[in-house]
């Protein structure tokens, strides 16, 4: 039994991987615990975003779910808005400003249990506007209303979450060079620049695709 469709399958994953190593606050997190307490330690925090963005996810889902078969006028409404945000989050990242934007430095946090990081992930991804925005927006395209919408979502959630972790990582490896890289204010506006530019094309293609 075809549980996704391949076709929408090769334009989610590049997509949803952008969105996911595009800086916000939860690879911020991720980057600066990299730098303070080290990538071991920093899998509590990793392991507690990621139940929080299974929870914004399936939240999502179901709302989703809700609208593409109950209101599809209003869908369509959401989703035009929904670009127009994105765009607007985009521009607010190239002129590093707003929540979103890239710090000059990494928040340097004291010395947490196991159990503080791991809330202090799933509390930031919970808060986090950038998944509750990205999931409500960008899971309709890629679903199939032709195929079972339960295994379909599930399955999708699942990739999200892997390629989530897999970021998670990538920042937390990269937390020590990236600090020094990007110390210099030219270079932190270079980067906040390359993110909305990012962004703004994600929020492009949302609402005229």
């Amino acid at each position: 039994m075809t549980v996704l469709n391949l076709a929408l399958l090769s334009v989610f994953l590049p997509t949803f991987f952008v969105v996911s190593i595009t800086p916000g606050m939860c690879m911020t997190l991720a980057l600066s615990l990299g730098i303070t307490v080290g990538v071991r330690r920093a899998l509590w925090m990793m392991a507690g975003e990621l139940l929080g963005v299974g929870v914004v996810a399936i939240a999502s889902a179901v709302g989703v779910a809700t609208f593409m078969l109950g209101y599809p006028t209003v869908f369509e409404v959401a989703k035009y808005a929904g670009g127009a945000y994105l765009i607007w989050l985009g521009v607010q990242m190239w002129r590093s400003r707003g929540k979103m934007a890239m710090p000059g430095e990494g928040a340097i946090l004291p010395s947490s249990t196991r159990w503080q990081l791991a809330m202090q992930g799933f509390i930031t991804a919970i808060a986090n506007p950038k998944g509750w925005a990205f999931l409500v927006v960008l899971l309709p395209p890629f679903i199939d209303s032709s195929l079972p919408m339960a295994p379909q979502l599930t399955a999708l959630i699942l990739i999200i979450l892997s390629m989530e972790f897999l970021c998670l990582l990538l920042y937390a490896n990269g937390g020590r060079t990236l600090r020094r890289a990007l110390r210099s204010g030219d270079k932190v506006r270079l980067a906040n620049r390359i993110s909305g530019s990012l962004m703004i094309l994600v929020g492009v293609w949302l609402a005229l695709g």
